[in-house]
Parts: structure tokens; C-alpha cells; sequence
């Protein structure tokens, strides 16, 4: 099976990219490909290459990935409590990344592992930083998973889906936090998420997953504000109108995600869509270019905006 297949984005300094889609649409496994964190055997990346800064990462051994995580590129994972060891403290896990990666041993190693609690957010740097991960509340390990991801002074930061299970009022902390460590670093942000109402305050280009290929990417402005696969436009239909008094059901996609071992023949959302032709089902769309920032992989969405853009030339 094709977990991935066919991504292709990219994302420069001081910018924010979010891929969205439902879950097992392939935002995970593509984001750790990239830097050899998917198991091999059995997965196997067959990509041509990926690129950080001229570096083909994809053509370097477990020994060169192993320097190149955790230093020029730095990765939250979505479950901190999964993801931090349980028997190290907060403090020691953050203090390790600076010693291998920037060479600081000992005490000022320590130092600098408190003074990133502080620059996340931690009131209580030196406490948080001398506890283990269970005696943290969920915001708390987000934000030390955040500090441990950006100790190493990464150019790219990958983050999963960081702000899954926490409350509104840390989500929006968590963003604020984000955007203004980026802009202080000068790094590039990859954000993985499922979320389109926290995407909305904090990317700056958007890519749409779906059944593990891209199938809409382009400016926050174009997706918002012209959707035009019809995955996207029902995945932004989905989304709840706080605005409004008026009651009536939520919207939703029909159907299901397709199983990854018997995908159609065709463009995979096929079996969902409500403007697919014959054609559909017979061949993979390829991403088609609708405006200077915008593309999408759907030939009868892509055909339809050329005609209507054409007749309004007229």
C-alpha cells in the first residue's frame, strides 16, 4: 500500500505551512518520512528527494539524519505524554538535546534548558524543568515538547498536531506561542493538524491531504476564501458556525475514508464527491494551477473555474 503518494510542497524561512486532512490521510507518516522516523522495514521511502537548504535528506544514512534531527530540524510530537520518557526529567530530556547538538555540556547546558521553559511560556521554569512528565498537566508537557523541539536552534520546526486534547484557551497560547518563535528564530514551521479553525489564525499557505496525496494547496486567503476541491470545501463546510443563532445539523462529508489497501483506480475520492464525471474514476487528477497560489488535483473542479473564468473574461 501507498501511505504517501506524490507529495510535493515546500516551505521557506519565516514561513508557516499547515497540512491538514482527516486522520489517516498520510499528514503524519509524510512529515516523519522526511526526517527517517517511519520504520524500515517494513515502510520504504521511494521518494526522488527532500530538501533542506540544497541537503537531499532522503540520500543520508541513519548516522548524518540522526545529526540533522533534533538540530536543523526540530519535531513536536502530538502526544507529549507518549513521547517524553517517563523516567528522565523535563529539565535532563531538553538539557540532552542542547549537549548533543550545540556541543554545551554541564551546567550551562542545564541553564539554557530552563531559560527555553521560560521562553515557552513556564512560570515555574526550574520546577517544571526538575519534574518528571506525569506530574505536568497536558499544557504543561506541550510546552516542554515545544522547548525540547526548539533547543536545538532548528531552521525547520515539524509540529504534530500540537494542540490536540487541550483546552480552547491553551490552544490559542500554544498558536500565540508558535508564531512568535518562529518570527524570533527566523525558522520555517510545518504544521500538522486536522483543526482548520486553528490553521486559520496561523498559517501562512495551506496543503489539503487526502488518502495520502495532496489534492488542493495554496494561500490561507485562497482556501478560506475560495475553496476549491470539493474535499476541502466539505471539510470547511464541517466546521461549525459559532456566529449564528440559527439551529440546524452540522454538515458532513458522505461516506468514509477509503481503505488504503484497495484504493480506486481513480482520483480516491471518487466514491464521496458530488461533482465527479466519468473520467474520475478511471485516472489520478494531477495538480492543476487555478491561480498564482492556488492548485488543486480535481479535473471537474479545475475544468469548471477555467470556464468560469473564461466566460466572465468575456
Amino acid at each position: 500500500m501507498h501511505a504517501v503518494n506524490g507529495v510535493d510542497f515546500d516551505v521557506a524561512r519565516g514561513e508557516s505551512l499547515a497540512i491538514v486532512g482527516e486522520s489517516g490521510s498520510g499528514k503524519t507518516v509524510a512529515a516523519m518520512a522526511l526526517v527517517g522516523l517511519v520504520p524500515s522495514p517494513p515502510a520504504r521511502i521511494r521518494g526522488e528527494r527532500a530538501v533542506l537548504n540544497g541537503l537531499n535528506l532522503l540520500a543520508l544514512d541513519e548516522r548524518k539524519l540522526s545529526e540533522i534531527r533534533g538540530s536543523r530540524i526540530g519535531f513536536v510530537f502530538q502526544d507529549p505524554l507518549s513521547a517524553l520518557n517517563p523516567v528522565l526529567t523535563i529539565g535532563r530530556q531538553i538539557s540532552e538535546v542542547i549537549e548533543r547538538h550545540l556541543n554545551i555540556k554541564g551546567g550551562e547546558a542545564k541553564r539554557r534548558a530552563v531559560d527555553w521553559l521560560v521562553r515557552v511560556g513556564i512560570a515555574d521554569s526550574q520546577g517544571v524543568a526538575d519534574s518528571f512528565p506525569h506530574q505536568l498537566s497536558g499544557g504543561m508537557r506541550q510546552r516542554a515538547m515545544i522547548a525540547m523541539g526548539l533547543a536545538g536552534e532548528p531552521e525547520l520546526l515539524i509540529a504534530d498536531e500540537p494542540t490536540t486534547a487541550l483546552d480552547v484557551t491553551v490552544q490559542a497560547q500554544i498558536v500565540d506561542l508558535m508564531l512568535q518563535l518562529r518570527d524570533d528564530l527566523g525558522m520555517a514551521l510545518v504544521w500538522i493538524s486536522h483543526d482548520l479553525g486553528v490553521v486559520a489564525g496561523l498559517a501562512d499557505r495551506v496543503a489539503v491531504m487526502y488518502a495520502g496525496r495532496i489534492v488542493e494547496s495554496g494561500s490561507v486567503q485562497d482556501l478560506y476564501g475560495r475553496p476549491a476541491h470539493p474535499y476541502t470545501r466539505g471539510l470547511i463546510s464541517s466546521v461549525p458556525d459559532l456566529r449564528t443563532e440559527r439551529l440546524s445539523r452540522l454538515a458532513t462529508i458522505p461516506g468514509g475514508t477509503p481503505d488504503p489497501m484497495a484504493l480506486p483506480p481513480g482520483c480516491a475520492y471518487f466514491p464521496r464527491c458530488g461533482i465527479s464525471e466519468r473520467e474520475c474514476d478511471a485516472r489520478v487528477p494531477v495538480m492543476a494551477r487555478i491561480s498564482s497560489s492556488h492548485w488543486i488535483a480535481c479535473t471537474p473542479a479545475a475544468n469548471g473555474i477555467v470556464a468560469a473564468e473564461g466566460q466572465g473574461d468575456e
